[in-house]
C-alpha cells in the first residue's frame, strides 16, 4: 500500500512504516483501537529534546503506545518478511510482549536496534532492519573511518 492511500486498514500485529526521509522510516507495531482511536506500539526516545549522535546511540529509548496518526499524519503498512517468516498471534504472543515492553528503557542503536528491529521483534520474533541492510554500504565506509580514528 503506497502513501498515495496514507491511511489503510490496520490489523492488530500490523509493523506500521512512517516514512521520514530519502533513506529511514519509522516502523511500529499496529496495536488496536482504544476508545475508538487507533494505537501504535513504537520504539522512541524518553526525552523529546534527546538528541541521537550520528554515529552513536541513544539510551533513553522505550516503548510506547501512540495514537496512530500522532506518530505521523503519513503511514503504511509494511509486513516485510511475510513472505519468509511467520507472523505470530498478535493476541497470544505480540501483545504480552509489546505490553511487557511498555515504559522499559531500552537501548537504542541505529544499526542493531532500532524502530524497524524492534517492530519485526515483536511481528516476527526476528531482529531485521532492511533499511539498515539498503544504507549499510553507504555508511560503512565513513564509519571504519571514525572506528580506526577512535572516534566512534
Amino acid at each position: 500500500m503506497g502513501l498515495n492511500n496514507s491511511h489503510p486498514k490496520l490489523y492488530p500485529g500490523d509493523i506500521v512504516e512512517y516514512p521520514r526521509n530519502k533513506y529511514f522510516s519509522h516502523f511500529g507495531i499496529y496495536y488496536g483501537e482504544r476508545d475508538g482511536v487507533p494505537y501504535v506500539a513504537h520504539f522512541t526516545c524518553r526525552d523529546s529534546d534527546s538528541k541521537l549522535p550520528l554515529f552513536g546511540r541513544a539510551l533513553r529509548s522505550e516503548v510506547k503506545l501512540d495514537p496512530v496518526e500522532l506518530v505521523g499524519k503519513k503511514y503504511k503498512v509494511n509486513n516485510m518478511m511475510d513472505n519468509t517468516h511467520t507472523a505470530r498471534d498478535f493476541h497470544n504472543v505480540v501483545k504480552p510482549a509489546i505490553d511487557d515492553m511498555l515504559g522499559r528503557e531500552v537501548t537504542f542503536d541505529i544499526l542493531f536496534h532500532n524502530s524497524e528491529h524492534q517492530a519485526t521483534l515483536f511481528r516476527y520474533g526476528v531482529k531485521k532492519s532492511e533499511q539498515i541492510e539498503t544504507v549499510y554500504k553507504h555508511i560503512m565506509p565513513a564509519w571504519k573511518k571514525l572506528f580506526k580514528q577512535k572516534k566512534l
